[in-house]
């Protein structure tokens, strides 16, 4: 602590120290008694290298201040004093008189000058409507930019100005809301094969009416002299009439005629198919930052619920290409995503039937989850490579082992599936546009005319015109890639990487 004395005081306290000590002696009991705590009664702000000249109520004898390395003062006088800043932080300055009474106290806090850094910001960036405030060590800021990249330069211009000993809390907004557009491209490639074997026949004696049979393939129906005969799953209810299913998959071969006096049917079933599907879809959805945007371009379909005492009610779920997402804007340009992208259709596989109601399943390609890039940056956020084989035999034991004669036993069937899906997001930083730059797809339809049809067989007949427009992104972004002034996690690549990239090849070749 430092403890000055005037010197005028000091003089006038040693005239009336006699006349003073009894009265000292006296209180000395009840002072030792009594113990005060004074806090400061104000709080007062100054710049390094600056001060505030304080003048007291009454006339002082002592001063303290707690830290000489942040504040200190000057005495002027008996009734005033000069308190100034020396290094960032906050301090204690006591004055008290003669008798030990406090006469004025103050949380002295010292920073960087807020109109020094004022003036920067507007010389630096005049369109910025910046305030700044100190407190400790900690300058913070708030107001309205109108992009993330100023606000990121306005912090990098006070920590500049203030040093590393002060640290900056941006709080700025931006002036206009921000708008995202998502672009999610979903791609899937799915190769099917499937291969099936069986073999049905049965016999039949029209005198005494003896009939057998083995089913192993697709059902079918078949003469018998007589009467009906199972074989297949099938039952033959025609006695003059032969009738052969045709096979549900592949080719069936058929063969009809009389063996040692009995009437005999019999059907190969050979199958194999085959199936390539590719699944491409683009959503593409804008919303404000900090806001949540929906699509949904597919469908609804009825599903039925048992309400109880025989009453039943319709529930709808929805299916197709769906895309949720929120977009927050960062305050250095990046861009954080929560992101649900799904592609899903209605299938035979998996369906049920209830009460009466055949209720079909869905195949679903969902992905969900957040990640965060630049402006025109893409993302692949999911992706499957699924390779499946499955191989059934179907046999009667014993029977089907038999060597030759055992494949009138049994049936073989063969199944691969191989898939390749990949989901990827690529959002922008975008401004609205004139309505007359817009380009819509029915812009080039033109319906034909009668002639045109009969003519040319054309349904509809395209006008020329330009390709509809990409996204209009925020000035100072590249159409394609990240933008210079947005903060740009990888920067760029070196040339092997992009050679590595261009050799990526899918997981299977069709």
């Amino acid at each position: 602590m430092s403890h000055r004395f005037v010197s005028a005081l000091r003089t006038a306290m040693i005239v009336v120290a006699p006349l003073a000590a009894p009265l000292a002696v006296a209180a000395l009991a009840p002072a030792a008694q009594a113990q005060s705590v004074t806090s400061p009664a104000r709080a007062i702000a100054v710049g390094l290298g600056r001060g505030e000249l304080i003048t007291l109520p009454s006339r002082m004898a002592d001063v303290f201040v707690a830290d000489e390395k942040i504040a200190d003062v000057q005495v002027k006088s008996t009734n005033q004093l000069y308190v100034f800043g020396k290094g960032p932080g906050e301090t204690t300055v006591y004055a008290s008189d003669a008798k030990g009474n406090v006469i004025w106290s103050a949380n002295v806090r010292v920073g960087t000058n807020i109109d020094s850094i004022d003036q920067m910001l507007h010389l630096a960036m005049p369109d910025a409507k910046v305030q700044t405030a100190t407190m400790n060590n900690t300058v913070l800021l708030t107001g309205t930019v109108g992009a993330p990249e100023d606000a990121a330069e306005a912090e990098r211009l006070v920590k500049a100005f203030v040093g590393e000993k002060m640290q900056v809390i941006s709080r700025l907004k931006m002036a206009t809301p921000l708008q995202v557009m998502l672009q999610v491209r979903i791609a899937e490639v799915s190769r099917t094969l499937t291969r099936a074997i069986g073999m049905n026949w049965a016999t039949a004696d029209a005198t005494s009416g003896f009939k057998f049979g083995v089913g192993q393939g697709n059902a079918f129906t078949q003469y018998v002299a007589g009467g009906p005969l199972l074989a297949g799953g099938n039952v033959a209810m025609n006695a003059t009439t032969t009738v052969v299913n045709s096979a549900t998959t592949g080719t069936r071969l058929v063969g009809n005629g009389k063996l040692f006096g009995m009437d005999v049917l019999g059907a190969l079933d050979l199958g194999e198919t085959i199936g390539l599907s590719n699944t491409l879809a683009e959503p593409n959805l804008t919303a404000l930052s900090g806001e949540t945007a929906e699509f949904l371009a597919g469908g609804e379909f009825p599903i039925p619920l048992s309400q109880g005492l025989g009453t039943t009610s319709i529930e709808y779920k929805k299916y197709g290409v769906s895309l949720s997402y929120t977009p927050t804007v960062l305050a250095n340009g990046r861009i954080s995503l929560r992101v649900r992208p799904e592609v899903s259709e209605l299938t035979t596989d998996g369906a049920i039937t209830l009460s009466g109601f055949s209720i079909p399943a869905l195949k679903v390609r969902r992905a969900e989850t957040t990640v965060e890039l630049g402006s025109g940056q893409s993302f692949m956020i999911a992706g499957l490579l699924s390779n499946s084989a499955q191989n059934t035999i179907t046999k009667l034991p014993g029977a089907g082992d038999l060597p030759i004669l055992g494949s009138l036993f049994r049936s073989t069937s063969f199944k691969k599936g191989e898939t390749e899906l990949v989901i990827v997001v690529t959002p922008y930083l975008v401004n609205p546009v004139d309505a007359k730059d817009i380009k819509l797809p029915t812009d080039g339809f033109r319906a034909a005319d009668a002639v045109q049809q009969l003519l040319g067989n054309q349904e509809t007949v395209p006008s020329k015109g330009e390709g509809r427009p990409m996204p209009t992104e925020r000035e100072g972004t590249v159409q394609g890639g990240p933008a210079p002034k947005v903060g740009d996690a990888s920067g760029a690549q070196p040339e092997k990487n992009k050679q590595a990239k261009a050799d990526t090849k899918p997981g299977f070749n069709l």
